[in-house]
């Protein structure tokens, strides 16, 4: 059984936690008690239907205002595939939520409300979702029963959101017409709109094709730690330990280490304890090598594609912080497994969420601002552009006083 990731946004009050509640109950991936406390707090909020959004809004925040603040992750299957859903907020101070959850999804699931069509948060969020490289992206339009499950108010939103398609580099836009508070569409076929002939959404998340371009990709692992047990038993055993961020490795491939370019032959793979001819993206693993080279944390093993070595990177960036950056502040910048002092040299443009273009800076980045950028770091990174590695080509800026994260990253 595969595992499909898939992440949920809109603006506030399209239904998202509700969407999410309803699928959860339809596809009975719903337990008796977690159903019972729902429909208890329902009636205690005077409410005569059950109100599916208290089973994904988990914080209490989130229950008495009736919105969604941090992703909450859910899970749930079906005999055809497993999933995990990110359901992310709507508010726009929330954005950075967003990228968190939209940035290892499989497929991005987009909602928006029939009466007001595409607004600011649908182009910020699926500009994001094309930024993210997400594959496949679903748009449901919600609230089909509050236009009278009107065929020309579908229309006009798919029509309107093509021109969101193209500017937003979105390849692969499923479109579905839905009531989320009353299930059309959701599991079962709604009879409320013959004129639809497209799939449900859990048919559609069901049978979406998952694209894993890591797969395929050239090997790559960022070193994590260098294993020297000097025991009896190992005396001489080095090991270079690591998750594979993609492509595959096996036992006499020649392996390069970056940046120093050095090769060797792959001697050994070890999973455990458990020794084996071959490992593939995802796996965490240490390897041997034939020949005794200097490889440190931070160091990358490669084959295929030579990887680019830089210490000047052009990025887009989304600032995560809630205080404004501070011009010439030095970052830590952390890359895979590397780390390493860095400055951003450049502002080159802030996002216009209106236009979808880059305008030129006007200031400091504040809170939620996405942002081409120029970036100075004091080593040298190994690394492959985001739309060619996701892993390798992404990045996180600490501040180097107080060790928050304020930016995360995308190498161009």
């Amino acid at each position: 059984m595969n595992l499909l990731r898939f992440t949920t946004a809109g603006s506030v009050d399209d239904g998202k936690s509700t969407l999410i509640g309803r699928l959860l109950y339809d596809s009975k991936s719903v337990y008796i008690d977690q159903m019972e406390s729902v429909e208890r707090t329902s009636r205690r909020k005077g409410l005569d239907k059950i109100d599916f959004s208290l089973l994904s809004d988990g914080l209490k925040d989130e229950r008495e205002q009736g919105i969604t603040i941090d992703v909450a992750y859910r899970y749930f299957s079906t005999p055809a595939r497993k999933f995990i859903i990110a359901d992310t907020p709507g508010h726009i101070q929330y954005t950075r939520n967003m990228v968190t959850g939209a940035s290892s999804a499989d497929a991005g699931l987009i909602l928006i409300d029939a009466r007001q069509g595409v607004v600011e948060q649908t182009r910020r969020h699926s500009f994001i979702s094309g930024l993210l490289g997400i594959p496949s992206v679903m748009v449901c339009i919600n609230k089909m029963d509050l236009v009278d499950f009107d065929q020309k108010h579908y229309d006009q939103i798919v029509s309107d959101f093509e021109a969101v398609k193209i500017s937003c580099n979105l390849k692969s836009v499923e479109f579905i017409p839905i009531s989320a508070l009353l299930g059309d569409n959701i599991v079962d076929t709604s009879k409320n709109m013959p004129w639809y002939n497209g799939p449900t959404l859990l048919n559609h998340l069901e049978t979406v094709k998952i694209d894993n371009p890591a797969l395929t990709n050239s090997f790559r692992m960022p070193i994590q730690n260098i294993i020297r047990p000097h025991s009896n038993e190992y005396h001489d055993y080095r090991g270079y330990s690591g998750r594979i961020a993609s492509g595959q490795i096996s036992l006499g491939d020649l392996i390069t280490i970056y940046p120093s370019k050095k090769s060797s032959i792959v001697k050994e793979i070890l999973r455990g304890d458990l020794s084996i001819e071959k490992a593939i993206t995802g796996d965490s693993v240490s390897i041997s090598l034939k020949d005794d080279i200097d490889i440190s944390r931070g160091d990358v093993l490669c084959t295929g594609d030579d990887p680019s070595i830089e210490k000047k990177l052009d990025a887009t960036i989304c600032w995560l912080d809630n205080e404004p950056q501070r011009l010439g502040s030095k970052y830590i910048l952390r890359q895979g497994t590397n780390e390493s002092n860095s400055m951003i040299t450049e502002i080159k443009g802030v996002l216009n969420v209106h236009t979808l273009d880059f305008k030129a800076s006007k200031g400091p980045l504040t809170s939620n601002e996405i942002a081409q950028i120029s970036l100075k770091s004091t080593k040298v990174i190994v690394y492959d552009s985001y739309s060619r590695n996701r892993i390798t080509g992404s990045f996180i800026l600490i501040d180097n006083v107080t060790g928050s994260t304020v930016a995360a990253g995308m190498i161009s």
